[in-house]
């Protein structure tokens, strides 16, 4: 059986606190920090911190996050969910992981992405039409820092480099992958630079991304490359029972969609549509046997090689989560590696 990565996300939800109300963002920052530091004590392969500029998230400037978390731990890898390229300087992104990965031995793996907001163009200045090309250009130049030595290049979207040399130079390899919603283009463009696919599963069953998954590997064979691992990104929670886990997510989630469903012209979500997500969908939601299944039907359904559950999902208070975690970690996981070698 090939290694199974099984990590977490957070976009470090603003929670409830113990008063009812919800949390100032420091407070959040240092429970993510103090999430992050259980999941390395659990054994978890990695944390990814997703990049938000909205006031139900604190993740705004999630390297930091990462440094800190980084003088905290000693194995988990340190990434992002995702970093929004788009409207950040390559060479910077560069830069801020280059020196992570070398304060953490290693241990940095970005995750880049365009986002699914997009409150980061206004704030920094740039245009929603330019969309395309800017994570097009920024992705291009960011594969070429990551093989070092000097770096040749143009574009329209940041000033030009000739033979620049970008410090600190990477003193080891810092695997990097890139984000995907569900565009056959995003997926030619993750093997045309020679990264690693993330799928970004956020509804609906997750079996109907086993074509890019197939469009992955037909592309990198076209292109004489060697296959790399792919992962897949989805939210979920895990408490003793299903209808405890199911009790404690769902309010959570009415809020946070609520908000956002307003924001963008969805319908209301409604509890009959949730447990439907839960059931037969892309919610991993339940208890640590149940959660496990699903994990494993998704790992042997996609073929891939790294699961990474978002484990906040709106407001839910920090001890709910803390507890969530401790469950993924001592029994979920061992459940889909144990699940997966008796398969194989």
């Amino acid at each position: 059986m090939p290694d199974i990565s099984l990590g977490i996300d957070s976009f470090g939800d603003v929670t409830l606190g113990s008063d009812g109300h919800l949390k100032p963002m420091d407070h959040v920052l240092r429970d993510v920090v103090e999430q992050a530091v259980l999941a390395d004590q659990l054994g978890l392969d990695f944390i990814g911190l997703g990049e938000h500029h909205r006031d139900d998230f604190a993740l705004a400037a999630p390297e930091m996050v990462l440094a800190t978390i980084a003088g905290r731990t000693s194995r988990i890898k340190l990434g992002t969910a995702v970093t929004i390229l788009s409207t950040n300087d390559p060479v910077r992104v560069f830069q801020q992981f280059s020196t992570l990965n070398a304060l953490s031995r290693g241990r940095a793996e970005p995750i880049l992405g365009r986002g699914s907001f997009t409150e980061s163009y206004g704030l920094f200045g740039y245009d929603l039409r330019d969309y395309d090309q800017l994570f097009e250009e920024k992705l291009d130049l960011f594969a070429q820092l990551l093989r070092g030595g000097p770096v040749t290049w143009q574009g329209q979207t940041r000033a030009p480099l000739q033979e620049e040399i970008i410090h600190p130079q990477l003193g080891r390899p810092m695997t990097t992958w890139v984000g995907v919603g569900g565009s056959p283009e995003s997926v030619v463009r993750v093997a045309r630079h020679d990264l690693q696919l993330m799928l970004a599963i956020i509804g609906g069953d997750p079996m109907r991304f086993r074509p890019y998954v197939d469009l992955y590997h037909r592309t990198v064979a076209q292109l004489g490359q060697q296959t790399r691992p792919i992962g897949v990104h989805s939210a979920g929670f895990v408490a003793a029972t299903d209808q405890q886990a199911l009790e404690a997510v769902w309010p959570h989630y009415q809020t946070m969609f609520a908000r956002i469903g307003a924001e963008r012209g969805w319908p209301a979500p409604t509890k009959d549509r949730f447990l439907a997500e839960v059931a037969q969908g892309s919610l991993y939601v339940g208890s640590p046997e149940t959660v496990a299944h699903k994990i494993t039907r998704t790992i042997r359904g996609l073929g891939i090689q790294r699961f990474d559950l978002k484990y906040a999902t709106g407001p839910m208070p920090h001890a709910q989560l803390m507890d969530g975690l401790q469950l993924y970690g001592e029994q979920v996981v061992p459940m889909v590696r144990d699940l997966l070698a008796r398969s194989a």
